[in-house]
């Protein structure tokens, strides 16, 4: 095993030195880029958006991470796609019944995308909309459901290290949201 670790060890080395000038160890080189990725400006400085889709107890089941800049409407359909429940029997269940989220998700062009996916958006319109065609009071009344995915985010919030980002590579700062989700899980669950 030591001469297996050693004949490793030298092929890392002889590797390491014909890539000179690509990487100072310990740091991360960007041409232009500054701040890591997936950082944009917000109303009160830099951060980093979760989009957290979760279930009916407030398990999360799709998590993205993306810069604070975009609008949560365009980033609604690449939030659903991370989601994969397994099922006792068969494939992987990929979309919900419904989704119910706040106003910052009313767009009809999303509503319809998503109605032809068999997916329903639960969004009340905002108060400035002049056409409110697809306003049904009864699917408004799931809407008082909302208050899981606020105890969800307050959840996520209880994580010092994710409420104040420090890390400039995402994936690293994915790799902590993932763990602070499945410690929630684990919580809920046990």
């Amino acid at each position: 095993m030591a001469r297996c670790l050693a004949s490793v060890a030298g092929r890392a080395r002889r590797r390491r030195s014909t890539e000179v000038g690509r990487g100072v160890p310990g740091r991360q080189l960007r041409s232009g880029e500054k701040r890591g990725s997936a950082v944009g400006k917000t109303k009160r400085g830099k951060g980093t958006k979760w989009m957290v889709l979760v279930d009916g107890g407030g398990l999360p089941l799709g998590v993205r991470l993306e810069s604070a800049s975009p609008e949560e409407v365009t980033l609604a359909e690449a939030t659903l796609a991370e989601v994969k429940v397994p099922r006792p029997k068969g494939r992987l269940r990929t979309k919900p019944k419904r989704v119910i989220a706040d106003r910052a998700y009313d767009s009809d062009p999303l509503r319809e995308r998503l109605k032809k996916r068999g997916i329903d958006l639960i969004v009340p319109y905002r108060k400035n909309s002049k056409k409110r065609k697809h306003e049904d009071g009864r699917k408004l009344r799931l809407y008082k459901r909302r208050w899981i995915i606020e105890r969800t985010n307050a959840w996520l919030g209880q994580f010092r290290r994710l409420l104040v980002r420090h890390e400039h590579l995402l994936s690293t700062y994915r790799a902590f949201f993932y763990l602070a989700c499945l410690w929630i899980t684990l919580r809920k669950c046990l």
